[in-house]
């Protein structure tokens, strides 16, 4: 039986009168706090459990450290509650210890019911409780449990700590992590969230118990958006029973950023909680900025609370625009920016790991939330053009990491969603076109298309439809569909809006001849290389009078013209004018600037396609090693380079030596580039070629083995195991129908990845001795040819040619023949009468003309 005293208030805690001979045990100091309604015995409760029943000597003291509420009191009352009633405890202590005073009352009072203690000398009291809990030789041992229950400043238990015992448990909750509070035989405990199934129990059985039955999908929903927050959870359901409303509309009031947080919780708190959501974090906020540096950590929280809360870069945070925005009365430096984040790390407003980069700082969405509440707009706007400007300050370079690219663009669109109106002041801010940029670069290329529409719509109802910002939108709009297989109507986009540029903007703006730049090369991409080379050549006539010779964007589209030139079959005077081009780089930007080493992979291309393969891969294996060093291994340059590196293998003969070389590209772009990534689909289509070309099937089957599921569930096994065992043209056709497969599954079917890789798949079977399904697949291929790259493209003469052949093969000589008469007029108009490619249709045609049962063309051809 627990003794009952009455009580007098001295020094605002509650002194208990006092007695001169000592309680008899069991003896309780204190009132633990009221079981919460619904309380839900979680994980973490038998966590505490287990440590403090695993504790020795070295640590027989648990601090419970976790955030504002999470519900460190109720875990510790529970604990203490458990451990008296079983009959665990002689003496069971529970003090409310956020000051130091009240700890030192809290054991006065212990040492006057315990101890004999002077009521009138309390500092003496508490230090003879702390005295009497070290067991004394002779005397019966007590079984004592302390609890200091949110402890604020570890300097309130200086000199105040229980002694470590074989009988006696302390047992500390706090918000805060400084290293003085563990050590020494205190062992942290880190209290968290509810896991997602204990914050959905909870509140649906906080709602049924008043009569209340939701949907399961809302009630979830609604937890995920309280960040599985007890303290948030108990006071939404109390809410929702006071208010009757139903979660969806609850939800909906969340939602509502014009709404407060103060405005979404019961006007009477329960669970005796006595401050609001709102306001639970205040106290922490005050004494994080107390820390040193002193006044940084409440302008620090700020940033944080319109960016990620699932993970903002280390570098944002330390960049030349955060310690300018920080250093509003003195110079501050990043070391001190970094000390803010500590400083709030320890209070538990934030958690910051730096050894996690670009998710080095997590921030709770409810301590965000009650912090933007409390900004003037002002305040608002301009944190978040400083937090933007952050945000661009730690953009990597384009290759240099898909993860740390994804965490940017995840900030980005926090800012968005915060301050979108601030972004748009005037101008459009940067980050906004870098996001979707970076989308793009990391191979979500539709994903880029859907964005960029969003910012053309937004940037056409902020700023007007002929602003520079919403102009520079459109192309990159345009662009990214070009990217993205819709080559046709990227082009008619571009065309009106170098229009609508030089009708805005005028004729020499560089964002009208960047855009003019663009058109020219998707117009040479979509089958007009030459219409292309004309375009270029003009555009490089505007740029050197308004731009200059050695213009960085001049120099560009130099190097576009010579790619073009290469297209329009004019491969010798494209690789004259990448070696000008290079020469000019390299004074200009400098040997290792990633244009000038993107232009020199260009370069060993050219000369490759222009018959000099060896010549071509001689430049390649210094060139690899040069962009490794200056761009290092994941730089989309850089894969690119030892891509062409590869191919150029194989054209020399060395189809081994291609394989291993795709096998170390591929798994440097599944590092950094996005699993769907158009460059991996490439690589992984050369890839089935060169090992069919070297013949390991084993190999092949393996390395394919996620692409070929679908060919696996299309033949029988015996069938498949036959197919790997005999030509390696078999081996292809398998492996490059697993690829068409999945490629189908992520990019469109017109896309010309997808096209290209049909175009392999055909030519495969007929090698594999399928000549009549061949010839059914270049047919099929050959109506997406003519619709995506239109009817003078090379792929789509190449697929015609390739047609004849497979129809002559598969029996048809005569339609082989006539098919090849076709495309002869087609190709002298197009090409001229002796251009390689004509030549090599009019041999065709005699060949299957002379198959078709004419003698005279037999005889012709000798």
């Amino acid at each position: 039986m627990i003794a009952q005293f009455g009580s007098i208030a001295i020094g605002g805690a509650a002194f208990y009168g006092a007695s001169r001979s000592p309680v008899t045990w069991p003896h309780q100091v204190g009132v633990l706090p009221r079981q919460a309604d619904h309380f839900q015995d979680r994980r973490a409760a038998a966590k505490l459990e287990r440590a403090v029943a695993g504790a020795g000597m070295a640590a027989q003291c648990q601090v419970l450290v976790g955030m504002g509420g999470v519900g460190k009191t109720q875990l510790a009352a529970h604990y203490a509650r458990t451990a008296w009633e079983d009959s665990n405890l002689d003496v069971l202590i529970w003090i409310t210890a956020s000051a130091r005073s009240l700890v030192v009352t809290g054991y006065a009072q212990a040492g006057i019911d315990l101890c004999q203690g002077d009521p009138d000398a309390p500092d003496q009291a508490a230090q003879a409780f702390l005295a009497w809990l070290t067991p004394k030789a002779g005397q019966t041992p007590c079984r004592w449990l302390i609890v200091l229950d949110d402890v604020a400043d570890p300097d309130d238990l200086r000199g105040l700590w229980p002694p470590p015992t074989p009988y006696g448990r302390t047992l500390i909750t706090t918000r805060r992590r400084d290293a003085a509070l563990t050590g020494d035989g205190r062992r942290r405990i880190d209290v968290g969230l509810f896991t997602k199934s204990e914050a959905v129990t909870y509140l649906t059985r906080y709602l049924e118990a008043h009569g209340r039955t939701e949907s399961a999908d809302q009630v979830t929903a609604l937890a995920f958006e309280l960040g599985r927050l007890p303290l948030a959870l108990s006071q939404a359901a109390a809410y929702l029973i006071d208010s009757g409303e139903d979660v969806t509309a609850y939800r909906e009031l969340l939602a509502d950023r014009t709404i407060a947080l103060a405005d979404a919780v019961p006007d009477r708190l329960p669970d005796d909680q006595t401050i609001p959501l709102a306001a639970a974090w205040s106290l922490s906020i005050d004494r994080a900025d107390n820390l040193r540096p002193v006044g940084l950590a409440r302008r620090m929280l700020y940033l944080t609370a319109l960016l990620d809360p699932n993970g903002i870069p280390q570098a944002a945070l330390t960049s030349d625009p955060v310690l300018a925005y920080l250093a509003h009365t003195r110079e501050v430096t990043e070391r001190d920016a970094l000390a803010s984040l500590r400083a709030l790390h320890r209070l538990s407003l934030i958690d910051h790991n730096p050894n996690t980069s670009y998710q080095a700082v997590r921030v709770h969405q409810l301590i965000q939330r009650a912090t933007r509440d409390a900004l003037t707009p002002a305040q608002r706007d301009q944190l978040v053009r400083t937090a933007a400007d952050a945000v661009l300050a730690a953009w990597p370079a384009p290759g240099e990491g898909a993860a740390a690219a994804a965490s940017l663009r995840a900030n980005s669109d926090a800012l968005a969603q915060h301050g979108e109106e601030a972004l748009y002041r005037t101008t459009m801010h940067r980050v906004l076109l870098q996001t979707g940029q970076s989308l793009g670069e990391t191979g979500q290329v539709n994903a880029a298309v859907e964005y960029f529409t969003h910012l053309t719509e937004t940037a056409h109802r902020r700023l007007g439809s002929d602003h520079p910002d919403s102009l520079v939108a459109r192309r990159h709009q345009a662009v990214w569909r070009a990217e993205a297989g819709d080559m046709a109507s990227a082009v008619a986009e571009l065309e009106r809006l170098v229009e609508s540029m030089l009708r805005s903007l005028g004729p020499d703006h560089p964002e009208t001849l960047t855009a003019r730049n663009n058109l020219a090369h998707w117009r040479g991409a979509a089958g007009d290389p030459a219409g292309a080379v004309a375009e270029l050549e003009r555009l490089v006539e505007s740029m050197v009078p308004s731009l200059g010779p050695d213009h960085p964007e001049t120099l560009t589209a130099r190097n576009n013209l010579a790619w073009q030139r290469a297209h329009a079959e004019d491969e010798a005077r494209a690789v004259t004018e990448f070696e000008q081009l290079q020469i000019d780089q390299e004074r200009v930007l400098g040997r290792d600037h990633q244009d000038t080493l993107l232009s020199a992979g260009n370069l060993a291309w050219c000369r490759r396609e222009a018959g000099d393969a060896a010549g071509a891969l001689a430049e390649l294996e210094p060139l690899v090693e040069r962009t490794l060093q200056a761009l290092g291994p994941d730089h989309r340059i850089t894969l690119a380079t030892t891509h062409t590196q590869a191919i150029t293998l194989a054209a020399v003969g060395d189809a081994a030596g291609a394989v291993r070389a795709l096998k170390r590209v591929l798994e440097r772009m599944q590092g950094a580039l996005d699993p769907n990534h158009p460059d991996i689909f490439y690589a992984r289509s050369n890839l089935a070629s060169f090992k069919a070309q070297a013949g390991d099937l084993a190999g092949a089957v393996d390395e394919f083995e996620p692409l070929i599921e679908q060919a696996m569930r299309t033949f029988r096994p015996s069938d498949i195991i036959t197919q790997y065992t005999q030509a390696a043209a078999a081996d292809a056709a398998v492996i490059l129908t697993g690829l068409l497969d999945r490629m189908l599954r992520v990019l469109d079917p017109d896309h010309h990845d997808t096209l290209l890789t049909r175009h392999n798949l055909a030519h495969w079977r007929g090698e594999a001795g399928d000549a009549a399904g061949a010839a059914a697949a270049f047919d099929e291929l050959l109506g997406g040819m003519l619709r995506v790259l239109g009817p003078d493209h090379p792929d789509t003469l190449a697929t015609r040619h390739n047609l004849a052949h497979w129809r002559g093969e598969a029996g048809d000589a005569a339609g082989a023949a006539a098919a090849l008469a076709e495309l002869l007029n087609h190709r002298e108009r197009a090409l001229g009468p002796h251009h390689p490619d004509t030549l090599a249709t009019r041999d065709d045609l005699a060949l299957w003309q002379g198959r078709a049962g004419d003698p005279a063309v037999r005889l012709s051809t000798h």
